[in-house]
């Protein structure tokens, strides 16, 4: 029996199938419980229709206060308008596809409070799954719908000689960005396990750090930019691929290729947040409730 375990290749199919079998069910369940709250969400359709718009115009502000500025200036850190609003575009649209897929981690700290968490655990399907897809909010496409918008005028506008690398790095950055929001979350949900009232933390970090990136680097101080590139990666969800596209220097002076590294980034940050969260998670203790 040793001799099979250790010297024979039959073993290694079923292991593999173990190893990806989890992932296989987190996926399954997720769109499995996203299905559930989206036809409840249609089904009355006038209400989606007007929260959709809500959530639009709300994030649309944010847009009409930058906008409002260039009405008094020419330039925002040496950016303008148009230059602006594709950094605003690219951090408004990443960052709403992480809120639309994950946003609901927020809400972890009330089931860890309350104790319904225990009831996540007991199903058949990872919690991680179960929590990211808890009660799925569909009316926060309006928020990634604002954000396209804008970054489709920033691309129609914007005076850029276009090669096919630069025009690759804006799916990508979109794609890049919206993991590493993604990662922000679930760490933030990890975090809630210590902390069970962190939610405004967390958000510190999601909806926060979307407002910053909406901005030019050069308007902040240095150490705050270091702060988002080489502790918590912001920076790299559409600072660096950004200024490279628009062919700007970035204020640290890093060597060009760092515009491309934001998919590396992206993993790294997943592999920390699943870290993080299955320590938060093994630490949880269940209220007795």
């Amino acid at each position: 029996m040793a001799d099979t375990v250790l010297g024979g290749a039959e073993p290694r199919g079923p292991v593999r199938t173990r190893a990806h079998g989890p992932v296989r069910e987190g996926v399954r369940a997720y769109f499995l419980i996203t299905a559930m709250w989206i036809r409840s969400t249609v089904a009355y359709r006038a209400s989606f229709l007007m929260t959709t718009f809500g959530n639009f115009a709300g994030t649309a502000l944010d847009f009409v206060a930058i906008m409002l500025m260039f009405s008094r200036v020419d330039r925002l850190g040496g950016y303008g308008l148009p230059e602006v609003a594709f950094l605003y575009g690219l951090s408004t649209t990443a960052f709403g596809l992480a809120d639309l897929a994950i946003g609901s981690m927020d809400r972890l700290g009330r089931r860890v409070r309350d104790g319904t968490l225990d009831t996540l655990l007991v199903r058949p399907a990872p919690v991680l799954a179960q929590v990211a897809a808890d009660r799925f909010a569909l009316r926060r496409l309006g928020r990634v719908t604002q954000g396209a918008l804008v970054l489709g005028y920033a691309l129609a506008v914007l005076d850029v000689s276009w090669t096919p690398l630069r025009v690759l790095m804006v799916p990508l950055t979109l794609l890049s960005g919206g993991v590493i929001f993604c990662a922000v979350f679930v760490a933030g949900g990890a975090f809630q396990f210590v902390a069970q009232d962190a939610s405004e933390a967390q958000n510190a970090f999601t909806y926060g750090g979307t407002t910053l990136l909406q901005y030019p680097p050069t308007v902040f101080a240095k150490e705050l930019v270091r702060g988002v590139t080489f502790v918590l990666p912001l920076a790299f969800v559409n600072w660096l691929p950004a200024l490279y596209v628009l062919g700007r220097p970035y204020p640290l002076d890093l060597p060009s290729w760092a515009a491309f590294t934001p998919p590396l980034v992206a993993v790294g940050c997943c592999a920390l947040a699943g870290l993080a969260w299955r320590a938060g998670l093994r630490s949880y203790r269940s209220t007795g409730s």
